[in-house]
């Protein structure tokens, strides 16, 4: 099943770890935020604070799950975790330099030896955030670059479109009732 819920939520890709820096691959490997990281996720959630947010699930993976329990904390939430959330499995690309396979990789010709097909992870992603959306609204849910991927394919955007670490995205259903193509519209980062 590739059919979204028609409800609006927001997403968030988890903040910059060392090897996003260094433009590794990085799928399960699970590495923490850095610095920097840490430090987009603080904003994240000074720009999620006025979202009146109720619900956050996600990725168990420690970049995305300490970014999620940043943004909780001033909100006085707490973070479900849901395992279809956590990043692809690049299988043997992991810790390796991002390449030019990532377009083969989606049109279903190339999958990482070991790894996860795009078309696993994108029915997965739709899961997962179907079960998100089935909890109180506005639901947040914190994630991935590569399962963003697979999710704006789903939401009737290109895939391949290389997504921002924790840039809060507003989602919204398409707006006729004949349109595939979802809203997709980034937060404006608070200050400080």
């Amino acid at each position: 099943m590739t059919t979204l819920t028609r409800a609006p939520f927001w997403f968030l890709r988890h903040g910059e770890t060392d090897w996003n820096a260094q433009g590794l691959s990085q799928g399960r490997t699970d590495i923490p935020l850095n610095k920097v990281g840490l430090m987009q996720a603080e904003r994240a959630a000074l720009t999620l604070r006025a979202s009146r947010i109720a619900t956050i699930v996600a990725s168990p993976l420690i970049r995305a799950r300490r970014t999620a329990e940043i943004v909780a904390e001033p909100l006085g939430l707490p973070v479900a975790l849901d395992p279809d959330l956590a990043e692809v499995n690049f299988g043997d690309q992991e810790g390796q330099p991002m390449g030019d396979w990532y377009d083969d990789w989606i049109a279903g010709t190339f999958t990482p030896a070991n790894g996860e097909t795009f078309q696993d992870l994108l029915e997965r992603t739709v899961r997962a955030v179907n079960r998100a959306l089935e909890r109180p609204a506005p639901v947040l849910v914190v994630a991935h670059g590569a399962l963003f991927r697979a999710l704006r394919l789903a939401l009737g955007h290109e895939a391949n479109v290389r997504t921002p670490n924790a840039l809060p995205l507003h989602i919204t259903p398409p707006p006729e009732a004949g349109s595939d193509v979802w809203g997709i519209a980034p937060a404006v980062l608070a200050e400080g």
